[in-house]
C-alpha cells in the first residue's frame, strides 16, 4: 500500500481541487489564528463542499476552545482532528472523531510524551522556536523509526519535506503518511500546482 499524503494549509477551493486532482488522500484545513495558513470556518465549509467526498478533510488545531473544534466538525464535514498545541490526552480525544497528536521533536526525549496519548495517530514534526509548524525545517528521521517501533500507531510525517526528498523519507521511514505544507508552495498559504504533483507523485512512486 502507498504511503497517504497530506497537503496541509489550503486556503482556497482551486488550492483544495489541485491537490484532489493530484493524488492527495486529504487536505489540511488550518483554524489556528496565527498561522499565515488559517482559514475561517466559512472559508474551511466552502472548501470542504468543494473538494471531492473521498478527500479526507483534516482540522489542525492548536488550543483552540471546545467551541471552535465542535462548530468545524459540524460545519466542514471533518474526517479527522489534528492538535498541534499544549492540548491534554483528554481534550484531543473527546469529540468522537478520529485524532491525532502532533509532537515537535528535537531529541530522543521528545518522544517520552506520545505515551500519554492515546491517540489513532502521532504527527511527528521538526522543532522550531518561531512556530507550530509550517516552517520548512527538518528532525532526524531516524527517532521517526523508533517511534513506529515503540508505539505502534500511524505516523504522519511533517517537517522539511519537498518533492525533492519525500520520496527518500518514505522508503528510510515507511510511515502512514507524509504531511506538506510549505514545501510545495509559491508563497504562504498559496499552492504550486506543479510542486502538489511533483510531491505526490514522488511519495507515492515508493513501493
Amino acid at each position: 500500500m502507498s504511503v497517504k499524503v497530506k497537503i496541509c494549509g489550503i486556503t482556497s477551493p482551486a488550492d483544495g481541487n489541485v491537490a484532489a486532482g493530484a493524488g492527495a488522500d486529504m487536505i489540511g484545513l488550518m483554524f489556528y489564528d496565527k498561522s499565515p495558513r488559517h482559514v475561517s470556518i466559512a472559508v474551511a465549509k466552502e472548501i470542504s463542499q468543494a473538494v471531492p467526498p473521498y478527500l479526507m478533510k483534516v482540522g489542525v488545531f492548536v488550543n483552540a476552545d471546545e467551541d471552535l473544534v465542535m462548530r468545524a466538525i459540524g460545519e466542514c464535514g471533518l474526517s479527522l482532528l489534528q492538535f498541534h498545541g499544549d492540548e491534554t490526552p483528554e481534550f484531543c480525544t473527546q469529540f468522537g472523531l478520529m485524532c491525532l497528536k502532533a509532537f515537535r521533536i528535537r531529541s530522543a526525549e521528545s518522544l517520552d510524551a506520545l505515551a500519554d496519548y492515546h491517540t489513532d495517530a502521532y504527527l511527528l514534526d521538526a522543532y522550531s522556536a518561531e512556530a507550530r509548524g509550517g516552517t520548512g525545517e527538518k528532525f532526524n528521521w531516524d527517532l521517526a523509526i523508533d517511534a513506529q517501533k515503540t508505539f505502534g500507531k500511524p505516523i504522519f510525517l511533517a517537517g522539511g519535506l519537498t518533492p525533492e526528498n519525500v520520496a527518500d523519507a518514505v522508503r528510510q521511514i515507511r510511515p502512514f503518511a507524509v504531511d506538506v505544507s510549505s514545501g510545495v508552495e509559491s508563497a504562504p498559504g498559496k499552492k504550486d500546482a506543479a510542486k502538489v504533483r511533483a510531491f505526490i507523485t514522488a511519495a507515492k512512486s515508493v513501493a
